[in-house]
């Protein structure tokens, strides 16, 4: 789902940022449709802030193994999927519909694929917080996208969600979960272990920045921002001495964050 770092080069298995090397864990754990909180909140959320035409064109960027395009090619005249692992692009061309398209290539270059001012959406979903640098996302975004295009990216909430710097922790006195957060401010990259007690060796790479990056690097490229969603978890707790103060958490402190973003 990652990208590749440096503009023209050719996604391999190689790149510390490519998910090739646990593509095989990926596509077990999302299956053909997603996993349940894609299916149940990332996808539909996705869906609603891009409001596809049938008669558009659309990008689906870092698409794994295709279960979000596909879905979109349902509401749309064509759609387009792009992700540098090859192992996912062979998957999500099995069983495509006719109006997808499935390219390997990198989410940091890839406006020489499309003529300028030709598409008119494009979506990240779960994989703008992988991908790094920023820039060059935004900028072939805006290259390729009509005026008016819309670019939607749907991420972990980068307020609550930080890569190893935030988790849930109880107050026994207030009998309260709460959420711990390490750090938001700082800027930082930390590499995941997709298989904790097993293969500590396969490990992708997730970037945390705070809501004002993005806002600053869209608008540097000529998006405004004209939506903002948050997303709570749809995980109920129906038995256990916390269940009460679990719910109420869940409820309150959002999991995903959507962002629609428009080319002026």
């Amino acid at each position: 789902m990652q990208s590749i770092r440096g503009r023209g080069r050719k996604p391999s298995s190689g790149p510390k940022s490519s998910w090739e090397s646990v593509s095989g864990w990926y596509s077990g754990y999302m299956g053909k449709e997603g996993g349940d909180y894609q299916r149940d909140l990332v996808f539909p959320g996705a869906m609603h802030l891009l409001a596809p035409k049938k008669t558009g064109f659309y990008l689906d960027l870092a698409c794994g193994q295709g279960a979000f395009t596909k879905q979109l090619a349902l509401k749309c005249f064509k759609v387009d999927g792009l992700d540098a692992a090859p192992s996912l692009i062979d998957q999500a061309k099995r069983n495509a519909p006719k109006n997808a398209k499935f390219t390997v290539d990198d989410a940091t270059n890839f406006a020489h694929l499309f003529p300028p001012d030709s598409l008119d959406g494009i979506v990240c979903n779960l994989a703008i917080q992988n991908i790094d640098p920023l820039g060059p996302v935004f900028s072939d975004a805006s290259r390729i996208l009509k005026p008016g295009g819309s670019l939607v990216l749907t991420m972990n909430h980068p307020a609550f969600r930080q890569p190893r710097q935030s988790g849930w922790g109880w107050d026994e006195e207030r009998k309260l979960q709460y959420r711990r957060v390490d750090k938001y401010m700082s800027e930082y990259e930390m590499p995941i272990i997709m298989h904790p007690g097993s293969d500590q060796s396969e490990k992708t790479y997730s970037y945390h920045r705070p809501l004002s990056v993005y806002v600053s690097e869209l608008a540097k490229f000529g998006f405004v921002v004209e939506a903002l969603e948050e997303w709570v978890s749809t995980k109920v707790s129906d038995s256990g001495p916390r269940a009460k103060a679990e719910n109420t958490a869940r409820k309150e402190i959002p999991m995903f964050l959507g962002i629609r973003a428009r080319k002026a």
